[in-house]
């Protein structure tokens, strides 16, 4: 699906000022508050917007520390581990990869030693054979679309709705955090 400039202005704003409404965001923009609705059901309809806040910090809820698990699995059960990995809450994401190891599942944790309880409750599943563990020591880039959208959609990177610069507003709760 072509992201055009409009659009781009559109998930600007939809991304660096997320409560505001819809009227605002037409004000802003400079376009009907129907057409602003109909390019919004447009891209949630294409799948480019799939889902809206509020974005969660997993540090605040108790679980600062981050580490992403390479699971290795028994050929023909992938699909079974996979779906055992979402019965763990401490893994709030998991991908099949190819390169060194089946799965790659990003792991929050208390601390050190519920990291370890972890690790080790995913070592017991079925199907697993193995595991190895990385810890993120410090986040470089937070999760982040805009220069993404931004570079497909050929809108001026920092252009907002009136052609002026903002000042990159940081994704609440980084890349631990629930969806965008």
């Amino acid at each position: 699906m072509a992201v055009d400039e409009l659009d781009t202005r559109i998930l600007r704003l939809l991304l660096e000022q997320p409560r505001t409404s819809l009227r605002e965001y037409a004000r802003l923009l400079g376009i009907a508050r129907g057409t602003l609705q109909a390019r919004i059901d447009r891209l949630e309809r294409d799948g480019v917007i799939t889902g809206t806040g509020p974005f969660l910090s997993p540090a605040a809820l108790g679980h600062p520390v981050l580490a992403f698990v390479h699971i290795e699995v028994t050929q023909g059960h992938l699909d079974e581990v996979g779906d055992a990995l979402a019965a763990v809450p401490e893994i709030i994401e998991a991908h099949s990869i190819t390169g060194g190891g089946d799965l790659l599942t990003r792991v929050v944790a208390r601390d050190n030693g519920h990291l370890e309880d972890v690790v080790q409750r995913l070592i017991q599943l079925p199907g697993v054979v193995r595991t190895r563990t990385e810890m993120a020591l410090r986040e470089r880039v937070p999760h982040r679309l805009l220069p993404l959208v931004e570079s497909v959609g050929g809108a001026a990177p920092g252009s907002t709705a009136s052609g002026s610069t903002a000042s990159p507003t940081p994704t609440p709760g980084g890349p631990a955090a629930g969806g965008r």
